[in-house]
């Protein structure tokens, strides 16, 4: 099985160990080839920055109207040029949904199935949007392979049993490396990641800053929505809006569980209302180094971009 995604929901999942080998060769996380594996899927555009973004003003409601020249792009402080600017409400979905099954999140896991039940069945366009679904709890573990098919989406999501521990960053990290990252070329497709976790990773071999690496190298933005409904913040919830805001995208901390199904809710209405650009960097960086991005709306302080913040300029020999 192969895994390829745009957007990326990962669902944790006690029960499937079977499929790891999907996911990590041979079952053990610790011993995968990450960076030769890497290589091989994932290339780059040399001359251009793809930034998927969004526009809101204070009240949260998005603005749809703007143009090219109402945006100024910077990186590193320095001006560049956008060369290319579109609202992107039809560019392609790819979609991966992790959910976390580890025993942390069992009380309210029925209704979180059927919240993300939901949430696919209104932002997939048949014959258009992808989504694959990946569980994870000491390993991460996909359920289906990169589909439009709802029905089989929604068994995949129905069949997953909560248990053991939780490693968030090796499935954040394996997603993208080996499913994300393999849709080419990058700019064509719209990826996100929706996870749905308590954030508290006990289980994985890789890094927190080793997987949101690897989402920032495939353009994936990542959704938060926390299941920690104990009014407290914790750790866990640090580490969702850390992934959320470093790529772009939203965290959700819905107490209640009636609450759940509207986050889902708002994240499939932003997926509809983004705009896409691409600048060439001045200077060209080819070093693999790490580039700040500062997107903003030109003489309109009232409104809010949200936009990742940064991108890894490709290694050349």
């Amino acid at each position: 099985m192969k895994l390829g995604v745009g957007i990326l929901l990962i669902v944790a999942c006690a029960t499937c160990g079977a499929l790891m080998a999907t996911l990590l060769p041979a079952q053990q996380p610790q011993e995968a080839p990450a960076e030769q594996a890497m290589d091989a899927p994932i290339t780059f555009d040399v001359t251009r920055v793809n930034v998927l973004f969004s526009v809101s003003d204070k009240r949260g409601r998005f603005v749809t109207d703007l143009s090219r020249e109402d945006f100024e792009v910077f990186e590193n402080k320095k001006s560049q040029e956008v060369l290319e600017f579109t609202a992107e409400t039809d560019l392609p979905l790819r979609i991966a949904i992790l959910v976390d099954t580890s025993n942390s999140i069992r009380e309210r896991f029925r209704f979180e199935q059927e919240a993300a039940i939901g949430f696919l069945n209104e932002a997939l366009r048949p014959g258009q949007d992808r989504a694959i679904v990946v569980g994870f709890d000491s390993i991460p573990e996909i359920q289906t392979e990169l589909t439009d098919n709802l029905e089989t989406l929604s068994n995949a999501l129905r069949e997953m049993r909560p248990g053991g521990g939780t490693a968030l960053y090796d499935a954040i990290f394996y997603s993208c490396r080996d499913r994300l990252g393999k849709d080419q070329p990058l700019y064509k497709f719209r990826r996100a990641m929706v996870i749905l976790s308590d954030g508290e990773d006990t289980q994985s071999m890789k890094t927190r800053d080793q997987a949101l690496e690897l989402a920032q190298k495939t353009d994936v933005v990542i959704y938060t929505i926390s299941t920690n409904i104990s009014r407290r913040a914790t750790t866990g919830d640090k580490v969702l809006r850390y992934f959320a805001e470093e790529t772009g995208g939203l965290s959700f901390f819905p107490f209640k569980v009636e609450d759940l199904e509207q986050s889902f809710k708002n994240i499939a209405n932003e997926l509809r209302h983004q705009y896409n650009l691409y600048y060439r960097p001045e200077p060209l960086k080819t070093d693999g180094s790490y580039q700040k991005i500062d997107l903003r709306v030109a003489n309109r302080k009232n409104l809010q971009v949200r936009a990742r913040k940064g991108y890894y300029a490709p290694r050349l020999p």
